[in-house]
């Protein structure tokens, strides 16, 4: 076994993996594995920059897993970060002050990357299960994009599109610096509208439709699952392949829509940090649903995380 660290800087979250990993069996085994809400991708749809305050929130969260990571003794780090990065004109200061805490560049990966690593991580543990046929669809619903990725054992097509919770809230959802609460009907039927447009460019390279099985990954589908059971609190042993029908999503993407910050609020199981955006995640899951004709999402906790750590594990010395 190797131990190994993997950080995953999204748009919306920040997450850290440490685990000792065998990746000749496919055996991975959790140490710590966390999630901090930074908003690093805040005003970036419209700024096309990482505004301060954001950076500033993800450095102090590099800073606490800096500490996690040595307290382990991980003896391998890998630091890849997502859309957010991909789309802003100062990611350098970014790259720097990364560095300077963690002591390793963030790896500002493509969408077909971060599609692969989402791949690997949610099926890996899928294989030979009897109640699940291949191909896999795994979709991660990310702050800024949705990775679609087809595959058996190993990834065949994948495709990035700039559709997800916080871009899709920003862009629709917004009115004069606040989130409308509730949204109308005409601002809800505008980001249905971009959803669609988003899952029209995704299947000129992906064959949604011949998917068996839809995986759903990250924060936006966890949360649906976690509502669906309606858990006292979240928890992710309860939520990994846990599967929620599509009639089920359509009712809690329906009620999101339609109810107000402190409602969502009120949720037991929703992390403060996904109150004003997870209405926009939940629907991009039902389109992506509705599209693909799924009965089911088998939602899972091991995602790119996991993708990433195999690949550190594997990565000559």
């Amino acid at each position: 076994m190797t131990r190994v660290a993997a950080v995953d800087c999204g748009t919306n979250s920040i997450r850290l993996l440490v685990a000792d990993v065998d990746p000749d069996s496919g055996e991975l085994v959790d140490l710590d594995r966390r999630m901090t809400i930074v908003r690093l991708g805040q005003g970036v749809d419209r700024t096309g920059r990482l505004a301060p305050e954001a950076l500033e929130r993800t450095f102090a969260a590099c800073r606490d897993y800096a500490a996690i990571i040595k307290e382990h003794g991980a003896e391998r780090l890998r630091f890849v970060a997502t859309s957010a990065t991909r789309d802003a004109g100062n990611r350098d200061e970014f790259v720097r002050g990364v560095v300077d805490i963690l002591g390793v560049a963030p790896e500002v990966v493509t969408g077909d990357q971060e599609a692969e690593f989402s791949f690997t991580g949610a099926t890996k543990e899928l294989t030979g299960r009897a109640d699940l046929h291949r191909p896999y669809l795994v979709v991660d619903i990310g702050g800024g994009s949705t990775e679609f990725v087809v595959g058996e054992e190993h990834m065949r097509a994948a495709r990035s599109v700039d559709v997800g919770c916080v871009r899709m809230t920003e862009r629709h959802l917004v009115r004069d610096g606040v989130v409308s609460d509730p949204p109308s009907a005409e601002q809800i039927a505008a980001m249905r509208a971009d959803i669609e447009a988003a899952l029209d460019l995704a299947e000129e390279s992906v064959p949604l439709r011949e998917a068996k099985t839809l995986v759903g990954l990250a924060g936006s589908v966890t949360t649906v699952s976690a509502i669906a059971q309606d858990l006292p609190e979240y928890d992710s042993t309860r939520i990994h392949h846990s599967r929620v029908t599509v009639d089920r999503v359509r009712e809690i993407t329906d009620w999101l829509l339609h109810s107000t910050h402190a409602e969502r609020a009120a949720v037991p199981s929703m992390h403060p940090g996904r109150v004003d955006v997870i209405a926009a995640g939940a629907l991009v899951l039902l389109a992506i649903m509705e599209r693909t004709r799924a009965e089911e999402v088998v939602v899972s906790e091991h995602d790119i995380l996991d993708g990433i750590a195999f690949e550190v594990a594997q990565a000559p010395q």
